[in-house]
């Protein structure tokens, strides 16, 4: 029989990793062929905010990065420092509010790319963040921000499943919109994870708040951050030869903001 738990994922940062990081080649491509492309000058350091288990800080970091991150689960924290450490990076990732930090040293790069901003519920933790992020990098340099906006005159995804397998671990994970309330601008999500290992059999569910955005807030929003200028967007098929224009029916968007 399997053992059901209702709780934070985030407080399960092996199985996080593996439900996030299977697929981490495209997007680690896509980063670095945008240090490439868009970047003033060479990134050699990079930070994540709300970097969670570090999945691709690692890589990263192997690929001769200095990277550093932060988050506000001490769970996933300790993670992503023990990964460091055991292959032989600095243990640089600390516990840290996202809207609410400030970096000892500017960084050339940093990256926020499966949804983590809409965490922040309300504009003025969203700006918050934003001007966080523009202090935290030398001119020139590039925050990539990726996130799922509502379709104002299409159809949206309503739910998603995916598989991921590691060793003898594996996870089904299924997410689906519960509602959103357009007045608060907050969209109610449900998350329901079978882990199978060996010898059991492990269901967790857990609620996400997300706040809403649609391409026209997003746009507003980012107008209040002067700082930044958007000189890129593209979308979850990281394809940097084929960028987008964001219309009413966009859905998920890769703002490449550069720092004036």
């Amino acid at each position: 029989m399997a053992e059901s738990v209702k709780g934070d994922l985030y407080d399960y940062p092996v199985y996080y990793d593996l439900i996030f990081g299977s697929d981490w080649r495209a997007e680690f491509d896509f980063l670095t062929g945008c240090f490439d492309r868009f970047a003033r000058r060479p990134v050699r350091r990079i930070f994540e905010p709300a970097c969670g288990t570090g999945r691709l800080l690692y890589r990263m970091a192997q690929a001769g990065h200095e990277v550093s991150g932060n988050d506000l689960n001490a769970n996933a924290i300790n993670f992503c420092n023990k990964r460091f450490k055991k292959k032989g990076f600095p243990e640089t990732a600390v516990v840290q509010d996202m809207a609410d930090f400030k970096l000892k040293r500017k960084v050339d790069a940093a990256f926020n790319t499966i949804n983590t901003f809409r965490h922040l519920p309300t504009e003025k933790l969203a700006l918050s963040h934003l001007q966080c992020m523009a202090d935290s990098l030398v001119k020139g340099g590039l925050y990539i921000l990726g996130l799922h906006l509502i379709p104002s005159t299409a159809g949206r995804l309503e739910d998603e499943a995916w598989h991921a397998r590691r060793g003898n671990l594996a996870v089904n994970t299924y997410m689906w919109s519960k509602g959103i309330d357009n007045k608060k601008r907050m969209e109610y999500l449900g998350l329901k994870i079978d882990v199978y290992t060996p010898t059991k059999h492990m269901k967790i569910e857990d609620e996400m708040l997300y706040r809403t955005y649609t391409a026209r807030q997003m746009t507003s929003l980012l107008k209040k951050v002067p700082a930044f200028e958007c000189v890129g967007v593209y979308d979850f098929a990281y394809d940097l030869d084929q960028p987008i224009t964001i219309g009413s029916d966009t859905e998920d968007v890769v703002y490449i903001l550069k720092k004036k």
